[in-house]
């Protein structure tokens, strides 16, 4: 499985994300993978996101007769690869409609959600726009914010997209906590007028 670091966010600290371009891929760009223990990958992730770890980058030309050459060379290869690239998938895809399935009987089974009004007692509610996961929470119970100011950062298909407080206020109750998955409409926390 290939993983990478964060490639795309507007508030890194990484010197190689050019000025008013938050994504790190450019076109024609060649990615590289190599292996790393999940530990290595995490510690990796933290330090890029810090500022403090520095990608391999190599600057060249591309040159479309070569690539041309390489696929001819390759061609058995590669038409092999799509066999099984394709199988790989058809047999995912199959995974995913069953766990579908599954999924939508146990949501029929499960007992209702709770009534979010019984949340209204803290306060405004400010609720996720996205599917995705908390990454960061940014804010904690007490904290006073303004209007706009960033409260988490939820991350969805390698991207970073911030919460900001639609008022001011104090922070007066989380309803997540990072690593929480979260669907549109989700409430995360609460701010008090």
């Amino acid at each position: 499985m290939g993983r990478t670091l964060p490639i795309w966010n507007k508030y890194l600290k990484n010197r190689q994300f050019a000025e008013g371009a938050p994504w790190l891929l450019r076109f024609f760009d060649q990615v590289c993978y190599y292996p790393v223990t999940e530990a290595e990958l995490t510690e990796m992730r933290d330090q890029f996101r810090a500022g403090k770890l520095t990608i391999k980058i190599e600057e060249e030309t591309f040159d479309l007769k070569s690539h041309q050459d390489f696929l001819d060379a390759n061609a058995d290869s590669i038409a092999d690869f799509r066999k099984l690239q394709q199988a790989a998938y058809a047999k995912e895809v199959a995974l995913w409609k069953e766990s579908e399935a599954e999924e939508l009987d146990r949501l029929a089974k499960a007992p209702p959600k709770p009534d979010v009004s019984d949340l209204e007692q803290f306060g405004e509610l400010i609720s996720t726009e996205i599917a995705g996961n908390i990454w960061k929470c940014l804010v904690k119970p007490g904290d006073t914010v303004a209007e706009g100011d960033p409260l988490m950062i939820v991350e969805a298909m390698k991207m970073e997209f911030e919460v900001n407080a639609t008022l001011s206020g104090k922070i007066s109750a989380m309803h997540v906590e990072p690593g929480k998955a979260v669907t549109p409409g989700e409430p995360l926390l609460s701010i008090e007028s």
